[in-house]
């Protein structure tokens, strides 16, 4: 007769807690909750509900990753500009270190204990040009931007190798084609976009950066994509969802898509980019939002906050990519 350990290579465990790192079919027992649980790969990518955030907002600077993320400033349509920054550590939102100057529609990038925030909207000016660094509890004045922009989007690159892409310069719609590099001091210019734009999404890093969709003229709904090798932009393959104001996370070669407003409604649909090609995941964002945060890469990425048609959110959704490796709990019905 064939044996569980014969076809897998070790016996059913009785154990109080669940492994630190079980392997695809590993089946156990969890005496503390009663329960029989299996490690399996996810056959598709789908999103989750994760932690709401402490205070709904939209259009924050974002960073990091799934279980240490970071989200800083923003606005929710009443309250003056944010300076608030939350932290999350794959359950929950906490208090950090609160920004040098309130703002929002700002870039971000880098990683929870050693983020960037600069340019965005502030009380006092249209448009900024300043730049803040954060240490994991306390941000502090960094080098500025060339040119003050807004609409910038977040998670291309890191605290000492950022990549600043695009925006807008107000009043009015003046679109920027120009990307600025920084070395954990300075920002320096770095390569031109083909098409000037603001409210793209973006994922990468400084010398492999990806840009995509966003608003450009006469047309600000945008599909176009384009890639970074650390001095030119070239253009990538199309987005199937032309949009703006969505969110990014992964790298140049692995990208995700989610989130924006499209051309007759906001929307939740979420995209996954190979180098070449995006496509469309059949699991989208439960709630549709435009100007939410991401982080994280097409493995296991995060989304939070944003403004839906009717509210500012502070609902967070947490992705599992196709092929991760999740414990489920057996059930007989």
């Amino acid at each position: 007769m064939t044996t569980y350990k014969g076809i897998q290579g070790f016996t059913i465990q009785n154990l109080s807690a669940d492994p630190s790192n079980p392997i695809e079919g590993q089946v156990w027992y969890n005496s503390t909750s009663n329960v029989w649980k299996v490690e399996e790969l996810t056959a598709a990518g789908a999103w989750a509900t994760g932690g709401n955030l402490s205070t709904a907002r939209a259009w924050v600077a974002s960073a990091g990753t799934q279980t240490a993320g970071l989200a800083g400033g923003g606005y929710d349509g009443t309250t003056p500009y944010y300076t608030i920054t939350e932290e999350y550590n794959g359950t929950s939102w906490t208090s950090g270190g609160n920004l040098g100057s309130p703002r929002y529609e700002l870039g971000g990038c880098g990683i929870q204990t050693a983020a960037l925030a600069f340019g965005g909207r502030a009380p006092s000016a249209l448009a900024t040009n300043g730049t803040e660094e954060y240490d994991g509890s306390t941000w502090s004045p960094g080098g500025n931007l060339s040119l003050s922009r807004l609409l910038l989007p977040s998670n291309c690159g890191t605290q000492t190798a950022g990549l600043c892409i695009g925006g807008n310069i107000p009043p009015g719609g003046n679109r920027q084609t120009a990307t600025e590099e920084y070395n954990g001091t300075a920002w320096t210019t770095g390569g031109s976009l083909p098409v000037a734009k603001y409210g793209t999404g973006a994922a990468g890093t400084q010398t492999a950066g990806l840009s995509f969709g966003g608003d450009v003229s006469g047309s600000p709904y945008s599909n176009t994509t384009e890639e970074y090798d650390g001095s030119t932009w070239t253009t990538g393959g199309n987005i199937n969802s032309p949009r703006r104001h969505l969110a990014g996370a992964g790298i140049q070669t692995a990208a995700l898509g989610f989130g924006g407003e499209g051309p007759s409604a906001y929307t939740g649909a979420t995209e996954e980019y190979n180098g070449a090609t995006w496509a469309t995941s059949p699991a989208s964002l439960s709630t549709v939002r435009t100007g939410l945060g991401g982080a994280g890469n097409t493995s296991t990425a995060l989304g939070f906050g944003g403004a839906s048609p009717s509210a500012y959110l502070n609902a967070t959704e947490e992705w599992t990519g196709a092929g991760a490796a999740v414990t489920k709990t057996i059930t007989v019905s």
